[in-house]
């Protein structure tokens, strides 16, 4: 295309061997899974997390790290993150749920950045899943880190974790993007 030295410009799909050449995607997506259930507490996630290492799921790129329940990403860039929390309410017509994820900038005071919840109302037990998610900057992979923390939970509430064979509660990091 051109002569050496020369600036050209293509608009369009840039073709090599038939296949689109791609530019940019992914460079990291891990997931991490609760092992063990937590029933009627309003607390941090501070322990049974384990990255996921069942057949036939993967990792792309460096994953992230974990701390008593402080998660740290392994570079600077914009993630995705998404926390997937499986619930059971009791057969209390109060039964609550909830889950959020929270944000530290400078390694010590947290904010909530994005929360998940409902209610049982039917006098029955139910299970329900409650999906939630943020963009996170993460400019200094020192200062801004990321935990999850349930509320609302009634007595006879529970969020679902598993030994290691199925993502139940389940918390995914994707990064999207230079910062």
């Amino acid at each position: 295309i051109g002569a050496s030295g020369d600036t050209t410009n293509i608009v369009g799909t840039l073709q090599n061997n038939g296949a689109a050449v791609a530019v940019g995607g992914l460079s990291m997506a891990d997931q991490w899974r609760l092992t063990a259930s937590i029933t009627g507490t309003n607390a941090d996630i501070t322990a049974n997390l384990e990255q996921v290492d069942t057949t036939g799921q993967g990792t792309l790129g460096s994953a992230m790290s974990v701390s008593s329940g402080v998660f740290t990403f392994p570079s600077t860039g914009i993630y995705l993150v998404l926390a997937n929390p499986w619930f059971s309410n009791g057969s209390d017509s109060d039964a609550q749920s909830g889950l959020s994820i929270l944000v530290t900038t400078n390694n010590s005071s947290y904010s909530t950045v994005a929360s998940a919840a409902a209610a049982n109302k039917s006098g029955s037990a139910v299970n329900f899943t409650c999906p939630t998610s943020s963009l996170i900057d993460v400019t200094d992979t020192s200062n801004v880190k990321v935990k999850f923390a349930t509320f609302s939970m009634a007595g006879t509430s529970s969020v679902f974790g598993d030994t290691s064979n199925v993502n139940y509660t389940h918390f995914t990091f994707l990064r999207l993007g230079d910062t």
